[in-house]
């Protein structure tokens, strides 16, 4: 007869095995894994940055990673709703744009700045050699939007001009969608726009002060240029950072896995994680996706205001 203690130590033994065989399983069924990103820099920028985290996270999940620089933000959402995309990092907007059109995504974290917390801000820039002081000098002229699905770039931007009683297809003499943030800034300098819209965390340290710090941005004589260059008209409350999400159907070992390498990088991997924020970020803090619902809120808002104009 088979004796207790004999039989508790049986089951130990295939717990753990059950327990090292499902943790093998989900490599077998996901040998490769697609992150995709969304283009809030041009993809030089985001191949730069996002490279060696993938190489880390591969290595750290034991199976092959693939860094995926989206052509647009909708790329992210429609990557994720097709299956092909097993994570995403996204802006509050296009993750809540996700959510809304039932992308079966889910976040798991988000950023956290030094200055700015667990949020930024949409700005509108001007530069500071033009006249223009105050929202009204600019009619008539031109405005850079980012993207459709861009939070700070977009959808912020056109819910803060609505409150201040502003129709943008009326008051502008044309809306030019640029494609990126860094695009933004490019063609405020380059004289295409006459107003941009992109995203700020602090005065040191947000798209402008990255383009500066990379020798991105010259006057006309060539010369560097610097924040000084640079006017804020106009500055929303804070935005909610965006997510890191995975596809709702992964398995919940691997979904574990994935946490646990994003969690420990800035520990593990530190010149790794410091090289995504130019070292201007906190370790990552977990995030769920109620934490958008305000943001979905916001879009339809946004997504009203199309329908009228």
């Amino acid at each position: 007869m088979i004796g207790r203690r004999l039989l508790l130590s049986l089951a130990l033994v295939a717990s753990i095995a059950g327990a090292l065989g499902a943790a093998a399983d989900w490599r077998a069924q996901y040998p490769e894994i697609n992150f995709a990103v969304v283009p809030a820099e041009n993809e030089a920028t985001v191949s730069s940055r996002w490279t060696p985290f993938v190489e880390y996270l591969g290595k750290q999940l034991g199976v092959k990673v693939n860094l995926r620089i989206a052509n647009d933000y909708a790329a992210v959402i429609e990557g994720q709703r097709s299956g092909n995309l097993h994570l995403g990092y996204y802006g509050s907007a296009s993750f809540s744009r996700a959510l809304l059109t039932g992308v079966p995504s889910e976040a798991f974290a988000h950023n956290v700045n030094r200055d700015s917390g667990k949020g930024y801000y949409s700005v509108l820039y001007v530069l500071a050699s033009s006249p223009y002081r105050e929202l009204q000098d600019l009619k008539g002229k031109n405005f850079g939007l980012v993207d459709p699905n861009s939070t700070s770039g977009y959808e912020v931007p056109l819910y803060m001009l609505d409150k201040l009683g502003i129709v943008p297809d009326k008051f502008f003499g044309r809306i030019q969608i640029t494609g990126s943030h860094q695009n933004v800034i490019s063609a405020l300098v380059g004289g295409s726009i006459d107003v941009g819209a992109t995203s700020w965390n602090s005065d040191s340290y947000s798209n402008l002060t990255r383009m500066i710090n990379r020798g991105l941005l010259k006057k006309p004589d060539g010369a560097p240029m610097s924040v000084a260059d640079f006017r804020i008209l106009l500055k929303s409350p804070l935005i909610p950072n965006g997510p890191y999400t995975y596809l709702v159907s992964l398995p919940d070992g691997m979904k574990s896995d994935i946490r646990a390498a994003f969690f420990a990088a800035p520990d593990k991997a530190k010149e790794v994680f410091d090289g995504l924020s130019d070292g201007n970020n906190l370790p990552w803090e977990p995030v769920e996706n109620s934490a958008y619902d305000e943001m979905i809120r916001l879009i339809q808002f946004v997504d009203g205001l199309r329908k009228r104009s």
